[in-house]
């Protein structure tokens, strides 16, 4: 019996429980959610859905968790309920149908842990958007994986999600950019504002092999020609950096298609500036425009073309905001670094001046800072430590493992000594441990002949089968939960605790017999449970774009 089905029974229970009592009270889904206690004592899962009701019902909340429990123990597969407390209702389900979950599971395969949360939703889910001026740090390297988990999680919970990097090739930076990549072609100084770095040299020399005349040309035609050959190696090198992080884009949005006016048409600027007037909320002083987004929350109103003609960069994010509604986003997520914070009020007013809800319509998630220690600065960058560097430095799945498992808003420090080791302590080695192990138990199992041609789930009676049973039970819960709270960090500490309960479980079950024993049934199941086992592990890793080895 899995939980969605215990949950549906409790569900009929209770709203026939208050049928007869006369109240018209709606009980839903929502209402009769399902917890695993925390004493295994106490059975396998635990409601307080009594003590929620019983009030709106007229009722004790004993009294009416007395007569649920009773419901309950009608059900086919619940071997026991006892009511505690004040009206908790506790349930044991039986050997046999607990058990069941572990067929289940092999049979669902890579779906298990699905779910439909989130269905109906449609997301556009922006991350990373680093200038492309340089190379992928390290700031940008937690949000890569927290965002890529993100999307991940919401796929699986059903919501349709288009994962966005929004490209900032406009404005005086790019410039910049260009005039320091000539520079080191022509043997001259980083200009004042410019980039330094080897990695500028590198781009400098790329460019010079395929343009020998650089130096030679219009020194406005060298430096169009520098910005933007130096542009689109750059973008190349953070998009293959990102693959090989295993985070893929759907979409990569350049700012300046919102500068870009066609055939004498208004670009998407001038249009965002009349679509927000026409909401209401854009009035006109001293020559400036100005968006009144204070009406929404913000510390102040906003400009958004300066009396001289102008925009500002409030009036790109206005055109960028307005163009992911106009390509079928209600719904907009932002992950922005620790130094955005001042962002936060002004998208929310942002999307409350173009008419949509503030509350609904935009999140603004903001992560905090991350540091390596020992880790040394780029030398390609001079200032940075760069993706590329830490990848080649711990290994993707040490460093997605460990962005993954921690809340976005706290501060993180990582330590290589603990994310090198071989050992129990270091978390993404113990979770893939366990899957490998899983595997390994499967080939020794083909070797001797035990296979999953039985299955008897009453079988699985062992104190150690009932705990494993009961967290992958909770498995896609954990999804559920952390896509609709965006923390891919639950996905991490939850394997963490299966893999503990299964390392306990093999220690005490064998799916292998000893020496000259028969292959029987309980062999078989136990199997199957292994296999179980294995598969919410494979899937739940892969949620945090972490491999999940065969063999360590």
């Amino acid at each position: 019996m899995t939980p969605a089905q215990l949950s549906a029974s409790l569900l009929t229970v209770v709203q026939n429980a208050v049928e007869r009592r006369g109240s018209e009270l709606e009980v839903t889904a929502a209402d009769v959610q399902l917890e695993r206690p925390r004493n295994r004592d106490h059975g396998d899962w635990a409601s307080n859905v009594a003590m929620r009701l019983a009030k709106r019902v007229g009722a004790n909340p004993r009294e009416l968790a007395a007569e649920v429990a009773e419901g309950l123990q009608q059900i086919d597969g619940v071997k026991s309920v006892d009511v505690a407390g004040p009206g908790f209702i506790n349930v044991t389900l039986d050997a046999a149908a607990a058990g069941a979950l572990a067929r289940q599971i092999v049979e669902a395969g890579e779906s298990f842990g699905s779910n439909t949360q989130l269905q109906g939703q449609v997301i556009n889910l922006e991350f990373v958007s680093a200038n492309p001026t340089g190379p992928l740090h390290i700031g940008h390297t937690r949000w890569a994986a927290l965002g890529d988990s993100i999307a991940r999680v919401l796929r699986a919970s059903g919501a349709e999600v288009a994962t966005e990097f929004y490209i900032n090739d406009a404005g005086n930076q790019m410039d910049a950019f260009g005039a320091s990549i000539l520079a080191a072609a022509k043997g001259e100084p980083t200009p004042e504002n410019g980039y330094p770095g080897e990695y500028i040299a590198e781009l400098a020399r790329r460019i010079l092999q395929e343009r020998p005349d650089l130096a030679e040309l219009d020194p406005a035609e060298a430096l169009e020609l520098a910005r933007e050959r130096g542009y689109q190696l750059q973008l190349q090198e953070i998009q293959d950096s990102l693959e090989r992080f295993r985070v893929h884009f759907d979409v990569w949005f350049s700012e300046r298609q919102l500068h870009r006016s066609v055939d004498g048409q208004k670009s998407e600027i001038d249009t965002a500036v009349d679509r927000l007037r026409e909401q209401g909320h854009v009035f006109d002083d001293e020559g400036a425009v100005w968006v009144r987004t204070t009406d929404f929350g913000d510390d102040k109103d906003r400009v958004i073309r300066r009396s001289n003609g102008v925009y500002t960069y409030f009036a790109a994010d206005a055109a960028y905001y307005l163009s992911k509604g106009d390509r079928g986003f209600p719904h907009k997520i932002y992950l922005l670094g620790a130094d955005h914070h001042g962002y936060v009020h002004r998208l929310k007013a942002l999307a409350g001046a173009a008419g949509d809800d503030p509350e609904n319509d935009i999140e603004v998630l903001i992560g905090q800072l991350v540091d390596v220690n020992g880790a040394r600065l780029s030398k390609r960058a001079g200032n940075i430590i760069e993706l590329n560097d830490l990848m080649a430095w711990l290994g993707v799945d040490a460093l997605r493992y460990s962005l993954g498992r921690s809340p976005a808003d706290s501060p993180l420090t990582l330590d290589p000594e603990v994310l090198k080791r071989r050992t129990n302590d270091n978390p993404v080695f113990y979770v893939q441990y366990a899957h490998a192990r899983t595997r390994s138990i499967a080939r020794n199992a083909e070797g001797v002949g035990v296979d999953r041609s039985a299955f008897e789930p009453s079988l699985l009676d062992h104190e150690t089968e009932s705990a494993l049973l009961g967290a992958l039970a909770e498995f896609p819960r954990v999804v559920a939960q952390a896509a609709e709270l965006r923390e891919p960090h639950r996905v991490a500490r939850y394997i963490e605790e299966l893999a503990g309960l299964f390392h306990r479980w093999y220690d005490n079950c064998r799916v292998t017999p000893l020496g000259e024993e028969p292959v029987t049934d309980q062999h078989r199941t136990r199997l199957w449970l292994n296999d179980a086992t294995g598969q919410v592990l494979r899937n739940a890793l892969g949620l945090l774009g972490v491999a999940a080895p065969d063999r360590m």
